[in-house]
Parts: C-alpha cells; structure tokens; sequence
C-alpha cells in the first residue's frame, strides 16, 4: 500500500482518526536519511508489525533552523520530496509533515506532545535518538518526553547512534565529507551513493559543439559535492547509464555559474527537458582552466574513458 502523506493535523485526523490505529512515531528533519536516520525508521518498522499499529515519521518544512536562524541553516542534502521517497522505501506507512513557523516555534514541548504524538496521532510509542530536543527553545528532552509517555500512555524507545571509526554518523559530517570531495566516506555514511535530482536544462552548447555531448541538471538541491569531475551513473527516461559529469563554473569557458554536465555513455538522443537522477559513485580530479579548447579536449576524453573503465569495474 502506498505510503500516506498528511501536511496537517486536520489532514491526518480525517485519514485516520476512525481507523482506531495507533502509531509507532519517530520525529525529526531526517536530511538526508542517512544509516542513523535508517536505523530508527526500521526500529519503528520493526515495532508497527509487532502491535499492528502505523509505522509513522513526523517531519518538519521547512527546517526549523531555516526560520529561526536563517544565517546559519545548513544547505540541505535533501529535498522534502527525497525524503518522503526514502521514508516510503524503508516500509513507512504514513508521514505527517509539520509546517515549521514562528507560531510553532513559540510552542512548548508539552503542547507540541499534546497535539501532535497524543491528540493527532495517537501514539503507542515514540523512538528518537539519545540526543533529541523538542518544544520551545529545544527545551524539552528525552527525560521529558518518558515523563509525558506515563502521564498520556506511550512507550519511549532510545535508538542509539551509528558510530564508525569512532564518530558518528551524521547529516552535517556527510556535509562536511561530500564539500571536502571524499566521496567515499559520503557514501558509507549515507548507505548508497549521494545523488542530485532534478529536470534537464538547456546548456550552451559549447560543450557539444566543441568537446562531447552533455546533458546538464537542474536541481533543487542546496548541498552540491565539491566541484570536480566524476564518475556518475544516471538514471534518465526511465533507464540508467554510466557517465562522467562535471560539477563546476567551466572555467576555460569563463563560466560564472555552477554548472552540472554529465556525457551519458552509450546514449545518443538529444534531450532537453525531463526528469534526470545523477548518482556520483568516484571522484576523479579537481576542475581546472585549460590555456585551450584544444587541451580541453583531450583532458576530457582522457576523463571519459577513465570514467567509463571505473563504471565497467564496479
């Protein structure tokens, strides 16, 4: 059964409220939905099949940092859309998403308990890390919350970390892994290969004309990996494809922009709008501006062959 979306507590009440089900509930910004993130997901899982109650994620957009201290909000590796996605395929059946505001930031952690986890969606228990905070000024913590689950009757289950060479794993370390372009540790972090989405957008065309063939992205995504070529695979009409892309201002052009440019190996149609996944697997080298096209050139078949070697021995 597909995964139910509710974008308010009014929405959430008239898809469930008859049904009688409690919930497994689980409560965070999940940017990203790395293995921690994963971890708890299939906890709640887990616990849904055990009592028969909904395995629910309550989230919040946009970020709560966003509208409280919008200097320093972290660029997102997600969007609301990725992350719904990623709570479907872990077996969640029902997200009710927050509308992160001033009025909402003024609750405290016991009203927010009180309308969303016990009036809203009837929870049986609710999983969150060691470290969560919630309400107020982030004034209520898992202390409060145990309280709260013995005066209105739901479990409260601590899920612990995932910790890996003695750190753990979190949205602003696979920040920090995929600006630096360790690519690898980006990707063990998140348990799959880090991945921009969005629609296919109209180049120059100089690349085409001078060097190879390229489709560029578009995308909503705030958190772009550290400029640079790679070796990517992309998933475009509905096929995947092996390919090099190019994550930078195309400087021997003298490009401004951020550009993404990616040469599909094996596909020959010439597309210009569409849905378009670029998946960054390695990581070859740093941009850098050629003294000509000619030089240009060469670097880049050189980049694709090598690209292309990379994918095949995967």
């Amino acid at each position: 059964m597909a995964m139910v979306t509710a974008h308010s507590a009014g929405e959430w009440l008239e898809r469930f409220g008859s049904t009688g089900r409690r919930s497994v509930v689980t409560i965070g910004n999940f940017d990203g939905v790395h293995r921690g993130h994963q971890k708890i997901l299939q906890n709640v899982v887990e616990r849904s099949h055990k009592t028969g109650a909904l395995a629910t994620v309550l989230t919040f957009f946009p970020h709560p940092v966003r509208v409280l201290r919008p200097a320093a909000a972290p660029s997102l590796l997600a969007t609301l859309d990725q992350r719904l996605a990623a709570f479907d395929a872990a077996g969640i059946e029902a997200v009710l998403v927050v509308r992160f505001d001033a009025q909402l930031s003024e609750m405290s952690a016991e009203e927010f308990a009180k309308q969303f986890l016990v009036e809203t969606m009837r929870a049986e228990a609710v999983l969150v890390g060691a470290t969560f905070r919630f309400g107020h000024r982030q004034s209520g913590d898992v202390k409060l919350l145990e309280e709260l689950g013995k005066r209105w009757d739901f479990e409260v289950g601590i899920v612990q970390p995932v910790v890996e060479g003695g750190a753990v794993i979190s949205s602003s370390a696979i920040r920090e892994a995929l600006r630096s372009g360790r690519l690898d540790d980006a990707q063990r972090m998140l348990g799959r290969p880090y991945a921009l989405e969005g629609e296919i957008r109209l180049g120059t065309g100089q690349g085409h004309k001078l060097i190879v063939p390229t489709l560029n992205l578009a995308t909503e995504q705030e958190l772009l990996p550290k400029t640079g070529v790679y070796v990517t695979e992309v998933v475009v009409g509905g096929k995947t494809y092996g390919a090099a892309t190019n994550v930078g201002t195309r400087p021997t052009f003298d490009g401004t922009g951020i550009t993404i440019e990616s040469h599909l190996f094996g596909f020959s149609q010439d597309l210009t709008s569409g849905q378009m996944q670029v998946r960054f697997l390695a990581r070859l080298r740093d941009e850098q501006k050629f003294t000509s096209f000619e030089a240009l050139r060469e670097q880049v078949l050189r980049d694709i062959e090598s690209a292309r070697v990379l994918y095949e021995l995967r």
